[in-house]
């Protein structure tokens, strides 16, 4: 369990509580952790660096995302939000509670089905995709207290999911497991993934793109600059400089380009009035986009 630390500021000022759990058992490859966020605010602003999918259970509040793009969207009671290609801005008018399940790569297609590229930058209704389950669910969880309660209530429905949508091919486990390998490198190259994902199947470079389109919403370029911005950030919000961080990018003008493009903070502001939930996806390795794709070590078969 992770508790944000609060945001710097007026002591009387309501602040932002979040509350993290690691999923385990059969749903570990799908899911990668559970969370509960209070925040008794009236108004409520901040920015979500990109992310892969999240299934978001509204409790209280409402409000609109921004995404890249100027478009804005309202918050639903039940919202997928799918992989995004850059930070969204939120607004929201509280108090405002929401449950919420970060899903792994692999989750995302066992339990969504939806290919991502067609949801990037979006808010899905989850009422549609879940049809009466959803609203059921959240009619329950307005009477729950505890993350662990609301965890216990959701795991049945997420079970379900998974057995109604096709399951993932084994040639696009090689190709997650071949992501993460080559997500792991100091400085990652299109060709290295290439050349890992031949080593070990025979999918060719045109279906890595259109997995790459599916499962994280963009090119294998546009993947790389997610991992390496996101690693970037992680390691000045935890205190590395400048310099110790430029390296992977062509100068340092390109490294602070790509954290704001990808978080919406400059490293400087990384450091300073940095969003609360922010900094907690910042400073937990849990958020990293790596094991976000698919665990290490465990059984994909049905269980």
């Amino acid at each position: 369990m992770t508790t944000a630390q609060p945001a710097a500021g007026n002591d009387h000022y309501p602040r932002p509580q979040i509350e993290f759990r690691k999923a385990e058992g059969a749903l570990m490859p799908h899911v990668e952790s559970y969370y509960l966020y209070r925040h008794d605010a009236d108004d409520i602003e901040g920015v979500e660096r990109v992310d892969l999918g999240q299934l978001r259970f509204v409790i209280r509040g409402e409000g609109e995302v921004t995404f890249p793009d100027g478009r804005t969207e309202a918050t639903k009671k039940v919202m997928i939000n799918g992989p995004g290609t850059a930070a969204a801005q939120y607004r929201i008018r509280g108090p405002f509670h929401c449950f919420g399940v970060s899903l792994r790569a692999i989750g995302w297609k066992a339990l969504i089905g939806i290919p991502a590229y067609k949801v990037t930058d979006h808010i899905i209704d989850g009422e549609k995709l879940f049809c009466e389950q959803a609203p059921m669910l959240w009619q329950r969880l307005h009477k729950m207290e505890t993350l662990d309660e609301m965890i216990e209530a959701i795991e049945p429905l997420l079970k379900l999911r998974q057995y109604e949508v096709k399951p993932v091919p084994p040639g696009h486990l090689v190709f997650l497991r071949a992501v993460r390998e080559w997500a792991a490198t100091n400085d990652p190259t299109i060709d290295d993934l290439y050349a890992r994902i031949r080593q070990s199947s025979n999918i060719g470079e045109r279906q890595v793109q259109r997995l790459c389109k599916d499962y994280f919403a963009g090119s294998p370029a546009h993947l790389k600059r997610k991992f390496r911005a996101i690693g970037a950030a992680m390691r000045i919000y935890q205190g590395a400089s400048v310099d110790e961080v430029v390296e992977p990018f062509s100068d340092q003008s390109h490294m602070i380009n790509e954290v704001r493009h990808f978080t919406g903070h400059t490293p400087t502001s990384l450091r300073a009035g940095i969003d609360p939930v922010l900094a907690v996806t910042l400073d937990n390795e849990t958020f990293h986009f790596l094991p976000d794709v698919i665990p290490e070590s465990v059984d994909l078969r049905r269980r």
